[in-house]
């Protein structure tokens, strides 16, 4: 809890913000905070910045609060703060607070996730705090800043992702379905969440199924596996049937499933590189990488072969499905 100094400092400000004096407010606020990050009295500046960045935004001044709020995570990071908590606690509460579509919210939510994958256990970010930035964006119909959290996020998130790209898929045609069934389906893929992919395209097409009565659907069960498919959308049955691939891991398999929907994957023109991802991560297929051809040269010269140095992929390893009874 803040200080009863600090406390007061804010109440002084925050009578400047309800008479509208926002700009004096802010610049006030910003020079005391850095009075005390000069003298590293780190815990002042944080309560400091934490209540007027609230004061501010809450009044709808995002940009003012929106730059005290920057500031916030700036300190978090300069006094070695962990992500506990706490500091998760304030940082969604000030987020929560940003005015719809305000511009500096998109620059607070990049370095309060920079500022948890320095300090953190998650290279890539906190997963709640990606998962309440993605949720919010998601409110707002920003789909793509959505995507890119809500694919990092919680096992909440999928469903969070599923949902917004039905209701972005929902403004289009009905035979798109599958291009944003693949935006909910393949970044879980890319980072290795099978639970959550699955768990995306059950809810896509489950809305789906309960808003859209002009796409007809066949319930295809056997020991192992239900799977509904769509006859006049031959991609999300490629989508599901891929799920369904991935734990029996036979590159035979993918292979067979790839040519089989080939026609209908070259007029998307756009899941080749996350299939090619996909097919080495899972499958084994290993992706053509091309060298340097000067690099290559070079090395034929002088003895020390060619082409750059590539890491070595990493294949998920996936439990393996009980036996499968197609008969």
């Amino acid at each position: 809890m803040a200080s009863a100094k600090i406390q007061k400092t804010i109440a002084r400000q925050q009578e400047k913000i309800s008479e509208g004096q926002f700009y004096e407010a802010h610049q006030q606020l910003r020079v005391i905070a850095s009075r005390y990050v000069k003298s590293e009295s780190w815990d002042a500046a944080i309560d400091l910045l934490y209540g007027g960045a609230l004061a501010l935004l809450k009044a709808g001044q995002g940009g003012s609060g929106g730059d005290l709020a920057i500031f916030f995570v700036d300190v978090l990071g300069k006094a070695g703060k962990g992500v506990g908590v706490g500091e998760k606690s304030k940082l969604l509460t000030i987020l929560r607070a940003f005015p719809t579509r305000e511009p500096t919210k998109k620059r607070f939510v990049t370095d309060m996730i920079s500022w948890s994958s320095r300090v953190g256990e998650y290279p890539l970010g906190d997963p709640e705090l990606h998962h309440v930035a993605g949720s919010i964006f998601a409110e707002e119909c920003e789909p793509y800043d959505a995507e890119r959290h809500l694919a990092l996020g919680t096992k909440d998130s999928p469903e969070q992702l599923a949902k917004c790209e039905f209701e972005w898929y929902s403004q289009d045609e009905p035979n798109t379905a599958a291009l944003y069934a693949a935006r909910a389906i393949f970044p879980y893929l890319l980072v290795g969440n099978l639970r959550s992919a699955n768990k995306a395209h059950l809810i896509f097409t489950s809305c789906l199924n309960s808003s859209n009565k002009s796409v007809s659907v066949q319930e295809v069960s056997s020991k192992s596996s239900d799977m509904r498919v769509y006859p006049i959308l031959p991609l999300l049955n490629f989508l599901g049937l891929l799920l369904l691939a991935i734990p029996r891991g036979g590159s035979d398999l993918y292979k067979q499933l790839a040519r089989h929907y080939a026609p209908h994957v070259k007029e998307v023109g756009v899941w080749d590189d996350a299939l090619a991802q996909i097919g080495e991560m899972y499958f084994g297929i290993k992706i053509p990488r091309q060298g340097n051809p000067l690099f290559d040269m070079m090395g034929s010269m002088m003895g020390f072969g060619g082409g750059s140095p590539k890491p070595k992929p990493k294949k998920v390893d996936v439990p393996p499905p009980p036996a499968a009874d197609l008969d």
